[in-house]
């Protein structure tokens, strides 16, 4: 067998035989970029999709030269990789690549250059074009919390510019892409009636001037213990799934568990995912009694899954655990949780929701999740697509999906995200205080926890005043809707599978 497109390997050994392979005569070698050709056989071995796209079958070139010609048809990286997508719109939303793998790499430390406020963007009440933002989230540390900027604050221009919204094409927002702005602050006035159409963006006379910095985030930003009625109620804002974290997010469940809460609060509800294992050590966390249990499943593409399931069908299968490099986990055993998400809420986040959703009762209060159920993995340019002897003439890197999740009663594939049990969503002129027992998503959890109907019945009654959503900015990547594989394929195994091939 010829040296197969420089047939990379991690465990995807195990299927080399059946790659695309061409005659690599000395006189005939492959001239194509090498970015490009990273790209392709990166793409033709791991992507998800990759049966449905027909650029990536193993027979798509009958020669190096038309390979090479394929390559060289696309003018940047970032066009051939688009071109690999399976419906981008519809399917695949969230296979991306970078330019830069040292920035990403930060990235999955959750460290961006970010000025920490997030915020959603309206139509000003009787207007047609102009709008106005609503801070839903100020991250600890950042530029912003040290600014005084507050959840809940509006602002209405920037570098004092009206924000105006026309179309996706037809805006402003190019306002908040430099590394440092200003914003003017208002507030809204309802003028004291139930009718909109006396209302209007009021000015604080006020400006705030934000600058981006690098921010390591702490994914966990709040923890409380309530006492609710005769119970105990533990709550963890938990806003990215980060490896580095989990012995921190192990001690808040000692915490919990040395106080002996009775039930949890767990709001995911901005939380956009991350490591799949944290996720796993999370819920098992909640729980406990389940070690060894099936947490969730894998389904590669073909290649991939009829691979794993020769060699060992264990790989296939994630399954809780009851300690983390040999720490042991602080588990609290429980059999209900309380989770607060939205459509924020993505990847990880609802990983943990529908591998938990078979076990325990999981009362999930909010909205409709992102509809994320699929994972990625980093793919690098060098001979086994891992960070070892990466290519040093570029910095690209790819982060394709790789695998969808399944839980243990066989449920994914829930593209428009997984449905409340309580419906509820926030109210951003009356947003609240995270982690006051007040604020609305977490007092309609403590009271259901209380098992008193009445502060919930008190929120779902007030309507609030309808607002027509523009757009989401997180002002930064932040943990971005990712859900990346973190667990490592055994040396062992990879040794064997290159001596049997090579």
């Amino acid at each position: 067998m010829k040296n197969c497109l420089k047939a990379p390997l991690l465990l995807l050994c195990l299927f080399l035989i059946t790659q695309s392979c061409f005659e690599d005569n000395d006189d005939n070698t492959i001239s194509a970029n090498e970015i490009n050709d990273f790209i392709w056989k990166g793409m033709n071995l791991f992507y998800l999709y990759k049966d449905n796209v027909s650029a990536l079958s193993n027979n798509r070139f009958s020669s190096d030269a038309e390979y090479a010609d394929y390559l060289n048809s696309f003018s940047k990286p970032e066009e051939l990789f688009e071109s690999l997508i399976y419906q981008r719109q519809t399917v695949d939303r969230y296979s991306w690549i970078v330019d830069d793998y040292i920035a990403l790499e930060r990235f999955f430390e959750g460290c961006t250059i970010i000025n920490g406020m997030e915020f959603s963007i309206f139509m000003a009440p009787n207007s047609t074009n102009n709008v106005f933002g609503i801070v839903r989230m100020v991250l600890a540390g950042s530029d912003a919390e040290n600014k005084g900027i507050k959840r809940g604050d509006l602002f209405y221009e920037v570098n004092g510019v009206q924000l105006y919204y026309n179309s996706e094409t037809d805006n402003n927002f190019n306002l908040f892409n430099t590394n440092s702005y200003s914003i003017t602050l208002g507030t809204y006035n309802d003028q004291g009636t139930s009718e909109t159409s006396d209302d209007t963006i009021d000015p604080r006379n006020e400006t705030i001037t934000l600058n981006k910095l690098e921010l390591c985030e702490d994914p966990i930003f709040n923890t409380s213990i309530f006492d609710v009625g005769n119970k105990k109620a533990g709550y963890l804002m938990y806003n990215g799934f980060t490896a580095d974290f989990d012995s921190e997010l192990n001690a808040v469940f000692g915490n919990f568990k040395s106080n002996n809460i009775t039930d949890l609060v767990l709001d995911l509800r901005y939380n956009p995912g991350g490591s799949v294992n944290s996720a796993i050590l999370l819920a098992s966390m909640i729980t406990g009694q389940f070690t060894g249990e099936i947490f969730s499943t894998e389904e590669w593409n073909s290649e991939f899954q009829q691979a794993f399931e020769n060699e060992d069908p264990e790989l296939l299968i994630n399954r809780f655990v009851n300690n983390d490099d040999g720490a042991g986990l602080n588990s609290l055993n429980l059999d209900k949780v309380y989770i607060l998400a939205t459509d924020f809420s993505a990847s990880a986040s609802e990983l943990v929701i529908n591998s938990l959703d078979p076990y325990i009762d999981v009362i999930h209060i909010g909205e409709n999740t992102e509809g994320k159920y699929q994972a990625s993995t980093t793919l690098y340019d060098s001979e086994d697509f891992t960070r070892q002897g990466v290519n040093p003439s570029h910095s690209y890197a790819m982060q394709p999906l790789i695998f969808k999740s399944v839980n243990s009663s066989g449920f994914t594939d829930y593209f428009n995200g997984l449905t409340p049990d309580i419906t509820l969503e926030e109210d951003y002129l009356n947003l609240g205080v995270l982690g006051d027992p007040d604020e609305p998503l977490l007092a309609a959890a403590l009271s259901e926890i209380e098992n008193a109907t009445g502060k919930l019945s008190n929120i779902k009654s007030q309507a609030p005043i309808p607002l027509t959503l523009v757009k989401k900015i997180k002002n930064g990547p932040r943990f971005d809707n990712g859900m990346y594989i973190d667990k490592k394929i055994p040396s062992e195994l990879i040794n064997r599978f290159l001596f049997e091939h090579y």
